[in-house]
């Protein structure tokens, strides 16, 4: 598979917010680097990162762009609230071993009506 098909996969996993199906597609070392938190490491830790953000808000990816680049895949994305960012993932072997994402922390806990930190 392509690193363009494994993201779409991804997007599809994501939005039906199945966390099986994303965690598969890590590798067991990966680090996900959200950038408004910290970057977390392991495909456990990962695991535990999305049951946690699906568990506080209904989140929708409606990618805009896809653009791929050798094992790279840069994803630019909205959400049916106006939120908007882009996401960078690194792709070895069919499995995301790296993935950074850009997106208003603040705007999103304001949409989802969620604490501010």
């Amino acid at each position: 598979m392509t690193p363009k098909e494994i993201l779409k996969q991804w997007i599809s996993a994501f939005n039906e917010a199945d966390v099986d199906s994303i965690i598969e597609l890590y590798a067991e070392d990966a680090t996900n680097h959200q950038v408004a938190n910290e970057p977390i490491s392991g495909k456990t830790a990962i695991q535990k990162m999305f049951e946690g953000e699906f568990s506080k808000a209904k989140m929708t990816c409606i990618p805009e762009n896809i653009f791929q680049d050798g094992d790279w895949v840069i994803l630019e994305w909205k959400d049916p609230h106006g939120l908007r960012g882009c996401g960078f993932f690194k792709i070895k072997n069919n499995l995301i071993v790296f993935q950074r994402g850009y997106w208003d922390k603040l705007s999103f806990l304001k949409l989802h009506n969620l604490p501010i930190e």
